[in-house]
């Protein structure tokens, strides 16, 4: 027994699956609480058998919010500490042990690390800082869909303490469908109009639905609004918009956006990337250098959720190895190549491109006059167009 009593509590729905690595993981609590919203597979059956408790309720009209404080109600009122999850997140053994050395008497909420997505190769993806760890009073969730703490107490919350150590890793369900994701997001937005963050969310939706008209039209009103002042989330309006022009066929707009958005948050890595992106596809070798080249310079990864795996993995230096052998120069080809492979060791194809380019070298300075087929270039150079 800790010094604080600490309850995990989640909501689920046809997760049996997940439920023995979930309660393996959740087993240093004080408590585990559930609410089942109508599962239709054993998982009821499978957690209370590992000492869950669990009750059994259907939310109709579905809304994240609702149904996360319907589970916050099955929390006793004598918690001292709040842990809301996922059954299909996990978090890591020790986690107990850190949260209370963090905590402090009075504290609000905790902030902690979550890996929301892992790569093929088994290395961390998408990687920020949450604070779903809360104090039992004084807390409600708010949105039908990408629902968050809010405080609804008398006075002021409790300090946010960091959590270090804490680490919660997200292992989603692939088959598992996110379409009830887009008319949440339109009512959360009919409810809440001048809520900047979830008229972001609503464009991003879009976007990823390829709605590109509506993306646009959606996320230059986020840019209007006068509370969207945190500059990481406006560049990223930005970046949709520049990648919706892109897909409409206008590249000079969507040049130009990519441009605002670099210029908004010159110290996030993505603006640069998603730029130096679109110049490989234009053929325009030394924008991708020198993008590229901006992008590495950002040395500190961010702890907000607009921090995407791929500026900080090997992209960077495969575009670059890429732009030196079409400009000509083999050998700075092949440091980047090299740098691309060592930060993903499992990806054959960076792998290929680093011992193509070693063959390539290796002629060159022979004096021989290397022929290599246009099958070949295509080969390395697919993934990246």
């Amino acid at each position: 027994m800790g010094k604080y009593k600490v309850c995990v509590y989640a909501i689920c729905k046809n997760e049996e699956k997940f439920a023995d690595r979930w309660m393996d993981s959740m087993s240093e609590a004080d408590q585990v609480v559930v609410l089942d919203t109508g599962s239709e597979d054993g998982t009821v059956e499978k957690l209370r058998t590992r000492g869950a408790e669990v009750t059994v309720e259907s939310i109709s009209p579905w809304r994240f919010d609702t149904a996360r404080n319907r589970s916050l109600e099955l929390v006793p009122e004598d918690t001292d500490i709040c842990v809301c999850t996922d059954l299909d997140e996990v978090l890591r053994p020790g986690w107990r042990a850190a949260l209370e050395r963090a905590w402090v008497p009075g504290a609000g909420q905790a902030s902690y690390r979550y890996t929301w997505s892992f790569n093929a190769d088994g290395s961390e993806g998408v990687v920020f800082w949450y604070e779903k760890i809360h104090a039992r009073q004084g807390y409600r969730w708010v949105h039908p869909v990408h629902e968050v703490l809010k405080w609804v107490g008398e006075g002021s919350p409790g300090p946010m303490v960091s959590a270090e150590g804490v680490q919660l890793d997200h292992h989603p369900d692939p088959v598992k469908s996110r379409g009830q994701y887009l008319p949440l997001l339109e009512l959360s937005v009919r409810e809440e109009p001048g809520d900047d963050r979830n008229v972001h969310y609503l464009g991003r939706e879009y976007m990823y639905r390829g709605r590109w008209d509506d993306c646009i039209r959606t996320l230059k009103g986020h840019l209007a609004m006068p509370t969207a002042v945190w500059r990481d989330e406006r560049a990223a309006s930005m970046r949709y918009i520049a990648r919706s022009c892109w897909e409409k066929g206008d590249t000079g707009q969507a040049r130009d956006w990519y441009l605002r958005a670099i210029t908004e948050a010159p110290h996030l890595r993505e603006p640069y990337m998603d730029l130096a992106r679109m110049l490989y596809a234009l053929e325009e070798w030394e924008g991708v250098l020198y993008f590229t080249a901006c992008a590495l310079a950002v040395t500190v990864r961010p702890r907000s959720y607009i921090c995407e795996a791929e500026a900080w993995g090997s992209l960077p230096h495969d575009l670059r190895a890429m732009a030196y052998y079409y400009l000509g120069n083999y050998p700075q080809a092949l440091e980047e190549a090299g740098k691309a492979a060592a930060l993903e060791p499992e990806n054959q194809r960076l792998r290929e491109n680093q011992r193509w380019l070693e063959r390539r070298v290796l002629e060159d300075s022979e004096g021989q006059n290397a022929q290599f087929s246009k099958n070949d270039l295509e080969e390395i150079d697919k993934d990246n167009k």
